[in-house]
């Protein structure tokens, strides 16, 4: 995120020159006069989301006061509008703002009708506002044009197994560096405790020249450790989809009472990130509106 920059001194030394107490500032942007003073002081910084409200009080432009280095992305836009996430939703019609959570994390893209209903609530043109969506996928974009470098293969991910595996290959290790057929081989019988997979077989998979009924579990489990992904990732998409789906399903029974108890295995004492959760919730919600609010099996 290209966050822009706050100046303590800066502000501290032109909210002095117009004359504007601290308390002004505070009550602006809905902070105590304490909170003002610390920014001033250094123990502590507004939140991006207030510097739009402090530019106004203090009657500078915010790209003066705040400058920001390279271009926004998606939570920089938010930010410039005042808005904090949690804001966001009514002004796309959803429950949760959990399509704007998934878009601002690189997880997933806006849906296309929501992306002129947040480019009015923040501001910008629809360009703008896909453009900065890019940035959050970490794609690069052309400034000097409308079209982002990646946009062309946004929609184009490796399906098939060998696709994937290649890469992997490809994006997770330097040149010179990437492991040979002989070396997962040996990582994954490591893995499985036996002599599961050959140098020859893996190079078949990684080719697509494999079993067109795919490896063992526990090779795919083997490949998955070395690779450090979710074993999930080299399951074909519809499996995936099909999981998820009896994902959101036992999330509904659960919420309607006709299970009584799902527990989340593996999670930590502290569950789900909020931001997971956000996500959960949105997905439940649009599956509602598919397959209505209770589980018919």
């Amino acid at each position: 995120m290209s966050a822009r920059h706050f100046d303590r001194t800066v502000v501290r030394a032109v909210r002095r020159a117009a004359e504007i107490p601290q308390a002004e500032v505070g009550d602006a942007v809905d902070a105590a006069d304490s909170t003002v003073a610390g920014w001033e002081l250094g123990s502590s910084v507004p939140d991006q989301e207030k510097l739009p409200g402090i530019a106004r009080v203090l009657r500078k432009p915010l790209d003066e006061l705040f400058p920001r280095k390279g271009a926004p992305d998606l939570i920089d836009l938010r930010c410039d509008a005042g808005l904090y996430r949690y804001e966001v939703a009514r002004f796309i019609g959803t429950k949760s703002d959990g399509p704007v959570a998934a878009a601002e994390n690189g997880v997933r893209r806006l849906k296309e009708k929501y992306v002129p209903k947040l480019a009015a609530a923040y501001g910008v043109s629809e360009k703008a506002l896909e453009q900065a969506q890019e940035r959050s996928f970490g794609n690069v974009v052309e400034e000097d044009g409308d079209e982002s470098v990646a946009a062309a293969e946004a929609d184009e991910h490796p399906r098939a197994l060998g696709e994937k595996i290649s890469f992997l290959l490809e994006h997770s290790y330097p040149a010179g560096a990437v492991p040979g057929d002989g070396e997962i081989a040996e990582a994954v019988n490591r893995h499985a405790g036996a002599e599961v997979v050959t140098s020859k077989e893996v190079e078949a998979l990684r080719t697509g020249a494999g079993d067109a009924d795919g490896p063992d579990p526990v090779v795919l489990e083997g490949l998955a450790e070395f690779f450090g992904v979710e074993r999930m990732y080299f399951e074909p998409d519809e499996a995936v989809a099909r999981q998820v789906y009896q994902g959101i399903r036992v999330l509904l029974a659960s919420r309607n009472g006709t299970i009584g108890r799902v527990r989340a295995r593996g999670l930590g004492p502290e569950g789900l990130s909020p931001e997971v959760l956000s996500l959960l919730t949105d997905l439940q919600a649009e599956f509602e509106k598919q397959v209505g609010s209770t589980d018919d099996e």
